[in-house]
C-alpha cells in the first residue's frame, strides 16, 4: 500500500495558504506516494479542486476521513502555531500518525507534549537547519521572502511620499530614505524590493558578517561601534544579546531612524520575544507621516508601539504591525510552502517507508516527538523534562 499523504483546509483565523499545491501533488505521486486532499482545501490560495484532481489526488469531503485515512498529515500551522484550534484536529489523530507542519515547538511547547501523548510522530518545520542539503526544505526562509517584499509594500502605501526620485517640469522630488534593521531573508528582500521602488536604502545587522550581502543589493551598511560576538548560532539563526547589548544598540540606532522616512524591523530570535530596539522616544524623533513596518510584531515587536495586528499614529508616524504576511499573498507563498515541503516529505521517506530515526541531520533536528515522549532536546528544556 502507497503512503497517503493528508492536507486539510487551515483553521488558523485568515490562514489562505495550503500545504500542498497541484504541481507538488504531481511530484509526490510520481514518488508513489498517495495524496488525500479536503475538498475546498486550496480554493483560498487560487488552487481549485479541480486542479488537485488532474493531479491525481484524491479529494474526499470531510475532514475527519482525511485525518482516518491519511499516513503523514501535513499542514501549514497546527498545535502551537494554531493556538485556538489545534486541540480539534489532534482529537481526531491516532497513535503512530505523523505530523508535519509549523508547530511553534519552542514558543508554545505544550501542544508538543500533548501530540507526544497522543503517540503522533511530529516534525517541526520551524527547526529544519540552516545547510545546504536543507535549503530547498526551509519553509521559514521561503514564506520570510514574501513578508520582506510585502512590508515594503505595506510602507509605500502608508507612506505620503514617493519612493522614486523623479525629475519633473515642476521640480525635482527627492526619493525616500529606507532603513532596515536585521539583514536576514526577510530584511534582504525588503532591501531589494525598496531598491526596485527606487528609494534610498540602508540597513543594519548584529551580525557583520552579512555587510556584503546588504551592499550587493545596493544598500549602504549601517555600523554602530557595538560588539557582536556570537551573534549567530549554529544553525544559522540570530542569537539573543543581553541587556547592555541592546540598550546601547537602541541610543545609537536613534539617530539613524530620526533621518528615515521608512523603517522596517525584521529582527527576531526563534522561540523568545523579539528584541526591543525602537522605543517611544525613537519614534518620537520620526518625522510626521514616516513609516514603520514591525515584521517582528507575532514575537511581541521591535517597537515599543507597535499593536500586533494593527496600525496607528504616535505624533505622527505609522506603526504597522503586521500577522502572518505570507497568508496574504496565498498563491505564491502556498507555491512556495509546498515545494519546501514535498522536499521534506522525500527526504524523509526511505526505501518506501517513514523513517524518523534515520541518520539524518534534518531529520533528527525537526523531529520533536516519537514513540510517546518529547524528544527534541531545546523543546524537552521549555517542558522541564530531563535532559
Amino acid at each position: 500500500m502507497p503512503i497517503t499523504i493528508g492536507v486539510v483546509k487551515e483553521t488558523f483565523p485568515e490562514e489562505r495558504r495550503v500545504a500542498l499545491t497541484p504541481n507538488a501533488v504531481t511530484q509526490l505521486k510520481k514518488a508513489a506516494l498517495e495524496p488525500l486532499i479536503e475538498n475546498g482545501a486550496g480554493a483560498a490560495a487560487g488552487f481549485p479542486d479541480a486542479a488537485y484532481a488532474e493531479a491525481g489526488a484524491t479529494l474526499l469531503p470531510a475532514r475527519e476521513e482525511i485525518f482516518r485515512r491519511a499516513d503523514i498529515i501535513v499542514q501549514v500551522r497546527a498545535l502551537g502555531a494554531n493556538p485556538d484550534r489545534w486541540s480539534s484536529d489532534l482529537a481526531l489523530m491516532r497513535e503512530g500518525q505523523t505530523l508535519i507542519a509549523l508547530v511553534e515547538p519552542l514558543a508554545a511547547p505544550d501542544p508538543v507534549r500533548a501530540a507526544a501523548e497522543r503517540g503522533l510522530t511530529t516534525f517541526a518545520l520551524e527547526l529544519i537547519p540552516r545547510i545546504t542539503r536543507a535549503q530547498t526544505m526551509d519553509v521559514l526562509s521561503s514564506q520570510a521572502n514574501l513578508a520582506g517584499y510585502k512590508a515594503v509594500i505595506i510602507a509605500a502605501q502608508l507612506l505620503p511620499k514617493i519612493f522614486p526620485m523623479m525629475m519633473t517640469a515642476a521640480g525635482t522630488i527627492t526619493p525616500a530614505r529606507l532603513f532596515v534593521i536585521g539583514a536576514g531573508v526577510a530584511g534582504l528582500q525588503a532591501i531589494a524590493t525598496a531598491r526596485r521602488l527606487g528609494a534610498v536604502v540602508s540597513a543594519y545587522d548584529v551580525r557583520p558578517a552579512v555587510r556584503e550581502q546588504i551592499e550587493s543589493l545596493g544598500a549602504r551598511f549601517v555600523e554602530l561601534p557595538l560588539e557582536a560576538r556570537d551573534a549567530q548560532d549554529a544553525s544559522g539563526y540570530a542569537r539573543a544579546m543581553d541587556e547592555e547589548f541592546y540598550r546601547r544598540q537602541a541610543e545609537l540606532l536613534g539617530d539613524v531612524i530620526a533621518e528615515q522616512d521608512v523603517v522596517i524591523s525584521t529582527a527576531a530570535v526563534p522561540g523568545q520575544r523579539a528584541p526591543l530596539l525602537i522605543t517611544r522616544p525613537m519614534v518620537e524623533r520620526m518625522a510626521p507621516g514616516s513609516v514603520i513596518v514591525d515584521l517582528a510584531a507575532e514575537r511581541g515587536g521591535n517597537c515599543e508601539l507597535t499593536r500586533p495586528g494593527e496600525i496607528i499614529q504616535h505624533r505622527g508616524v505609522y506603526i504597522s504591525g503586521p500577522l502572518n504576511l505570507p497568508a496574504t499573498l496565498p498563491f505564491h507563498a502556498s507555491q512556495l510552502f509546498a515545494r519546501n515541503v514535498a522536499a521534506f516529505i522525500l527526504n524523509l521517506i526511505r526505501n518506501g517507508q517513514i523513517d524518523p530515526t534515520a541518520d539524518d541531520q534534518i531529520v533528527a533536528e525537526t523531529l520533536v516527538t516519537y514513540a510517546g515522549q518529547v524528544v527534541h532536546q531545546r523543546v524537552r528544556q521549555k517542558l522541564g523534562l530531563a535532559a
